[in-house]
């Protein structure tokens, strides 16, 4: 119990800020759901609670984040808020069951270049969402379809009102301004309340002529209450979403967890992460949430300001709720506008552009594949980008491993080594030579075999000894394996030598029971432990290494 006290002591500065925070943005990204203010409170408290107190990480701050806010809000277009408790019931349940198989292991299969893609796409999801609220457009025919709804609100663009697109565009001018200016104080914070004021000044007359939509002429007021009853229904496209759902909460949960891990030194529980995640999305249900994931910002701002252990986040619910009972009413009096200028900064932020330079300049593909999620997702739906880019990613590593990654060296009897060539293209050979030794380098199997037969069946016939080097081969098949029967075969009709070297034992092992050539060729004595073995054999000089002294070693110095 003391240290609890010592640990809340340390972390209740951190815990307030990260309420204070919390409070706006959660409002904000409920609404960006499809849901109800409340409905973003009640998320921010109760999952953000459980997750502190069931999760591995000492710093996760979880609660409504953009990353789930484009695929609830998909959901509630074809199903309605009221199916939204069922749908957070179900994807707490089945990251629960992905944590019972440790699913998380395979979260490798998802590369970084979809993640990034996958983040920009619902960045812009988030920020032309807030289109009709920037522009004071209500009352719009709504569309299954995110795009199609987009294209509505174009169309309508003539009716927009002027005052309305102003207030927005100061209060996200004010949100860049602040944050060069004042970069300690997140500016939701201080821009919320001056929002409320002008919404108030607005409808109590002080301004006169100024109509403007607020979150209390949306949504009506906004009383505090911790549980909503929740009305719990089953749809045929719940488990689809729930599970889409589920798979982005994880992916946003451990990518959290790990940049934490980077800023403060420390490692997060992975397992037990899993496992308050899961746990934080059933409570949130039961008490009439939506879906919750780690917020990176609010995970930053959490670190930023102290955070020295989980206590920090279980404090941010605690005041988050009391804050929550004093003034949550007031938020009713906040312009739509004003909600839509911190969507459209939190859309911004979550673009790290970074990451697609690094893209550009050194791997091409993932940058073409990061746009490509980021189009798929923002055209039609967000897993199907995650499943599509990660599936085209799949693909070209797989045409990449197929070209059976390889060294070659060409050997000289009086001259030594004359040629020298890596990777997975076989150069023209003009040089003629005594000795090829070929290495290969990784698995050797049904994927890259053949890449290696052919380089041999379309070449590397000039030389009179062929030295196979199996040192970096730590996986064979029965594939790799006759693979490699054929290619001895070959060479030997070509009336070249032939010898293997470097084995590793697992290797060696496998050989020995199913390859006749490598059976063949061990009795003859043409398997050899390393290649300056094999050298010799064919009667190739190998200098000694030169033994220095540490007297001469100092006096080359």
């Amino acid at each position: 119990m003391k240290n609890v006290i010592e640990k809340a002591k340390e972390n209740w500065k951190s815990g307030l800020t990260v309420s204070l925070v919390a409070m706006p943005l959660s409002i904000s990204l409920a609404v960006a759901s499809g849901s109800t203010p409340l409905v973003g409170i009640i998320t921010a408290i109760w999952a953000g609670l459980f997750a502190a107190l069931f999760g591995g990480s000492n710093y996760n701050v979880v609660g409504p984040t953009g990353a789930l806010s484009g695929l609830i809000a998909a959901y509630v277009v074809v199903n309605g808020t009221a199916a939204l408790p069922t749908l957070t019931i179900l994807v707490g349940l089945l990251i629960l069951v992905a944590f019972a198989l440790r699913l998380e292991r395979y979260l490798i299969l998802i590369p970084s270049s979809v993640i990034h893609g996958f983040t920009l796409g619902v960045a812009l999801v988030i920020g032309f969402g807030q289109f009709n609220s920037a522009l004071g457009l209500y009352g719009l025919p709504k569309h299954e379809h995110f795009f199609s709804n987009l294209v509505e609100s174009f169309r309508h663009i003539s009716q927009a009102s002027v005052s309305t697109a102003l207030i927005f565009t100061l209060f996200l001018v004010m949100l860049f301004v602040l944050r060069r200016f004042v970069p300690r104080i997140p500016g939701a914070l201080l821009l919320s309340p001056i929002g409320i004021l002008l919404g108030y000044l607005t409808i109590t007359g002080v301004i006169p002529g100024l109509h403007i939509a607020t979150l209390g002429s949306i949504f009506g007021d906004i009383p505090f209450t911790l549980v909503q009853a929740p009305h719990l229904e089953f749809s045929s496209t719940l488990f689809v979403s729930a599970a889409a759902i589920a798979l982005v909460a994880i992916l946003e949960t451990m990518l959290s967890a790990k940049i934490a891990d980077g800023m403060t030194h420390t490692k997060h529980h992975e397992r037990k992460e899993m496992l308050g995640l899961g746990l934080a999305n059933v409570v949130s249900g039961l008490a009439g949430g939506i879906p919750a994931t780690a917020a990176l910002a609010r995970t930053s701002l959490n670190i930023k300001t102290g955070a020295t252990s989980k206590v920090s986040a279980a404090l941010s619910a605690i005041f988050l709720a009391a804050i929550s009972f004093l003034f949550l009413g007031y938020f009713s009096y906040i312009p739509m506008s004003v909600i839509a200028s911190i969507l459209v900064y939190v859309a911004i932020n979550m673009v790290e552009k970074e990451h697609f330079v690094r893209f550009y300049q050194y791997q091409k593909s993932g940058f073409w594949i990061s746009l490509i999620v980021a189009a798929v997702t923002f055209y039609q739906d967000p897993i199907v980008g995650i499943v599509f880019g990660t599936a085209l990613s799949l693909l070209i590593f797989i045409e990449k491993l197929s070209r059976g990654q390889f060294d070659l060296k060409l050997n000289m009897f009086d001259q030594g080594i004359v040629k020298n060539i890596q990777g997975d293209k076989l150069h023209d050979l003009h040089e003629r030579a005594d000795i090829l030794l070929y290495s290969i380098k990784g698995k050797l199997v049904y994927i890259n075999s053949r890449a290696h037969l052919s380089r041999f069946e379309e070449g590397l016939e000039k030389h009179s000894i062929v030295i196979l080097r199996l040192r970096s081969v730590y996986f064979i098949d029965l594939d790799g394996a006759e693979t490699l029967d054929e290619i001895i075969e070959l060479v030997q009709k070509r009336g070249q030598q032939i010898c293997i070297t470097s084995l590793n034992e697992p290797v060696a092992e496998f050989l020995e029971q199913v390859s006749p050539k490598y059976r063949a060729l061990k009795e003859q004595n043409l398997v050899f432990t390393k290649s300056e073995e094999a050298l010799k054999h064919f009667g190739v000089k190998i200098p000694a290494p030169i033994v220095t002294t540490p007297a001469t070693h100092f006096a080359k110095i």
